[in-house]
């Protein structure tokens, strides 16, 4: 097996399993995870080389240098010598970091966008100490990254309208692991409706609590649990205490993945009310869809971004307007009032996701790139 740098600079964050998820599919080839920090505990015996172990407590300044100037040669002495066959860096922003390194390597480098990445404004890019690079080199990305993947159809179409080229540009959905989510039996549903995010503005959370204050009413032992946390959960929390429903809202803060997914197949439905925020930033998709969707839970969603493309409008789940509470609302409530339907999106969702993200498959996919592009670079004759 060939290895394959798995590029992220705040590697494993909880809110970002799905990169992790992926690399651990791989089947040719084996992740080398390489970054700046960890923000979490990552696969059991990943192989995990990062800038804050090299210089420890001390390095910040050094980092600091690293992270303005794109030198790539601390991240060639943590390899020490290895020679990968190619480098993925997710997210734009960390792809102009991985270019640099790709090239001092002399292997390709393929780029994964999922979001943020292609929607926020340059402007609120050039705030940002670690984001700057991004827009300034953009263009070196595009010209010179070998392959660039997006994480849903309107991605996809943002990164053509940004400069990306068309022919090494493709839709490339991560998928879920369907063997690992098995559908839950219907005796594990309860009354609760969950809601996973990070509590932000893009997430909707706000006019998710004013929905569930107007149909909560109607239906006495529904609750409401939050999973994720962030900079607005003290407005959202006084938030839920003023709309009268503090005592049915339950927020957890940021838990790990199994806990979630533990919530998640007691849930009745997930609830996922995205926004587009000023700044241009829009879901790229909401991968914590496809997830309720493998374990059978119907979803109710916001026609946003890459939203529809993880429904199954109708069948797996509701779509209703972005920051339309009267709608959310009235979806929310038609689902809670039917467990028959639940029942029924809950199936379809399953075979929605099956069908068309299923991470083995869509891995296997991305496997068949990562040989083609080392084909091209290899001497005539050598082996993969």
């Amino acid at each position: 097996m060939r290895d394959v740098v798995i590029f992220r600079q705040n590697q494993f964050r909880v809110s970002e399993i799905f990169i992790a998820q992926q690399a651990e599919a791989l089947r040719r080839y084996a992740p080398l995870y390489l970054g700046r920090m960890r923000f979490g505990a990552g696969p059991d015996g990943a192989r995990t080389l990062l800038l804050r172990d090299l210089w420890g407590r001390a390095g910040w300044p050094r980092m600091g240098a690293q992270m303005l100037t794109r030198d790539p040669a601390p991240y060639q002495r943590l390899l020490a010598g290895r020679r990968p066959a190619l480098v993925h860096a997710h997210f734009g922003t960390d792809g102009v970091y991985a270019l640099a390194l790709a090239r001092r390597l002399g292997v390709p480098l393929v780029t994964t966008f999922h979001g943020f990445d292609l929607t926020l404004s340059d402007r609120y890019f050039l705030r940002s100490p670690a984001w700057v690079n991004y827009p300034l080199h953009r263009r070196a990305l595009a010209r010179e990254g070998r392959l660039f993947l997006c994480n849903s159809r309107f991605l996809h179409g943002k990164a053509l309208e940004r400069g990306f080229p068309a022919e090494r540009t493709r839709v490339h959905y991560i998928g879920v692991d369907c063997a690992a989510y098995r559908p839950r039996a219907p005796e594990e549903e309860t009354p609760v409706i969950l809601h996973v995010a990070r509590l932000v503005e893009l997430k909707g959370t706000d006019d998710l609590l004013r929905a569930f204050a107007r149909m909560a009413a109607g239906h006495a032992d529904l609750r409401l649990v939050i999973i994720g946390d962030g900079p607005m959960r003290a407005r959202l929390e006084k938030m839920a205490g003023a709309l009268g429903v503090g005592e049915r809202v339950l927020f957890l803060g940021a838990r790990p993945h199994a806990v979630v997914m533990a919530w998640m197949r007691r849930a009745m439905m997930l609830v996922l009310p995205s926004v587009q925020t000023a700044s241009g930033r829009v879901e790229g998709l909401g991968m914590v869809m496809l997830e309720a969707a493998a374990c059978g839970v119907p979803v109710v969603a916001t026609r946003v971004g890459g939203i529809p493309e993880g429904v199954d409008e109708g069948r797996s789940g509701l779509i209703v307007p972005p920051r339309d509470v009267e709608s959310l609302a009235g979806a929310m409530g038609a689902l809670a009032a039917d467990r028959e339907r639940r029942a029924a999106m809950g199936q379809a969702g399953r075979a929605f996701v099956a069908g068309r993200f299923d991470l083995r498959r869509q891995t296997a996919i991305l496997e068949s790139w990562y040989d083609a592009l080392v084909r091209a670079i290899a001497p005539d004759g050598a082996s993969l």
